[in-house]
C-alpha cells in the first residue's frame, strides 16, 4: 500500500505533508487478514478517512475476507496538507493500494464510497480481473454552480480561502457524526481536484465490467438520484443492480441504516467472489 511507504525520501506523502502533521487518531488506514483467499479494497471520500469504512471492514473481515482500506496522501492530517494533495495522487495510492491486496490473495473485489466510489470506477475501468465493485453513494458530479465557477477561481479564490463543508444530513446519526474525522473545509483548488476526479469516472463507466452494485440513499444531500442512476446506467457492466436505502444521509456505511448497507454489499460481493469473471461481449454497452 502507497501508505506504508510514508517514511520514504521519495514517497507522495513526504512531498505534501510537513513533519510535524501527524496523523489524526483514528484515521489510520485499515489492514484485515482474512483466511479465505478473496479480498476487498475500500476506498473512502474526499476529505474523510477509513474510520468511515470501519463497520463495513470488519463485516468484511468477519466473513473471511482479507481487507484492505487506504488512507490518501493529504488526508488524516490537516487542511494544508490536503489542499496540497491532488487527484492523481489520490488515484495513484488507490491503485497501488490495489496491487498490494493483489500480491496478498487471488480474488479482489473494490468499494468505494462517495468520492471513493468514482475512484473504483476510474480503477475498475482499466482492470478486467476485479470480481464486483459497489459504489457507495458515488460522487459522479460536482453541483453545477460549482462547475461554473472553478474555471475562474483564480479571480475570486484568493478573497474566498476555505469554506465550511460540512452539511448536517450527511451523517444524521448524531453519535456517528461526532465521530466523523472529515476536515469538513474545501477551498477552490480542492474542489477543482474534486471535479477532476469525478470527470475521469464519468469518463470511465462504460468501460467498467465488473458486476456493479450501486447504493444510493434518497435522504443524501450531496448524490442525487438521478446521479446514481446514471451510475448505474453507464457502467459497461453486463450484471448491475440499484438498492435505494430506507434511511440515511450520505455516509450511510456509518449512518442510520448502514446494517442494510454491509449486507448488500457482502450480499454482492459473496454473490461474484466465486464465479469466473464474465468479460463485456463485443458490441454490449
Amino acid at each position: 500500500m502507497a501508505i506504508a511507504r510514508t517514511g520514504s525520501a521519495d514517497s507522495i506523502e513526504d512531498r505534501i505533508v510537513p513533519p510535524q502533521a501527524r496523523l489524526i487518531a483514528g484515521a489510520e488506514p485499515i489492514g484485515l487478514d482474512g483466511d479465505s483467499g478473496k479480498g476487498v479494497l475500500l476506498l473512502h471520500g474526499f476529505g474523510d478517512t477509513p474510520q468511515t469504512l470501519h463497520y463495513l471492514a470488519h463485516r468484511l473481515h468477519r466473513a473471511g475476507y482479507t481487507v484492505n482500506a487506504p488512507l490518501y496522501p493529504g488526508h488524516g492530517r490537516d487542511p494544508a496538507a490536503f489542499f496540497r494533495s491532488t487527484a492523481d495522487q489520490w488515484i495513484e495510492s488507490a491503485r497501488d493500494a490495489l496491487a498490494a491486496l493483489r500480491e496478498r490473495v487471488e480474488v479482489v473485489s473494490v468499494v468505494g464510497l462517495s468520492m471513493g466510489a468514482a475512484i473504483t470506477a476510474i480503477l475498475a475501468a482499466d482492470d478486467r480481473a476485479l470480481r464486483s465493485i459497489v459504489l457507495i453513494a458515488p460522487y459522479l458530479r460536482v453541483p453545477r454552480w460549482i462547475r461554473f465557477a472553478l474555471p475562474f477561481r483564480a479571480v475570486w479564490s484568493p478573497f474566498v480561502g476555505e469554506v465550511e463543508a460540512r452539511h448536517p444530513r450527511s451523517i444524521m446519526d448524531p453519535d456517528e457524526r461526532r465521530k466523523s474525522l472529515a476536515y469538513g473545509v474545501v477551498n477552490a483548488k480542492a474542489m477543482a481536484e474534486l471535479a477532476k476526479v469525478s470527470r475521469r469516472a464519468r469518463h470511465s463507466l462504460p468501460h467498467v465490467t465488473a458486476p456493479t452494485l450501486v447504493i444510493h440513499s434518497p435522504g443524501d444531500p450531496r448524490v442525487t438520484r438521478t446521479t446514481a442512476l446514471l451510475a448505474l446506467k453507464k457502467t459497461g457492466a453486463r450484471e448491475k443492480r440499484m438498492v435505494s436505502t430506507k434511511t440515511g444521509g450520505h455516509v450511510i456505511t456509518v449512518d442510520f441504516g448502514r446494517e442494510e448497507v454491509l449486507a448488500e454489499t457482502l450480499s454482492w460481493i459473496k454473490r461474484w467472489d466465486g464465479q469466473p469473471q464474465r468479460a463485456r461481449l463485443p458490441g454490449q454497452s
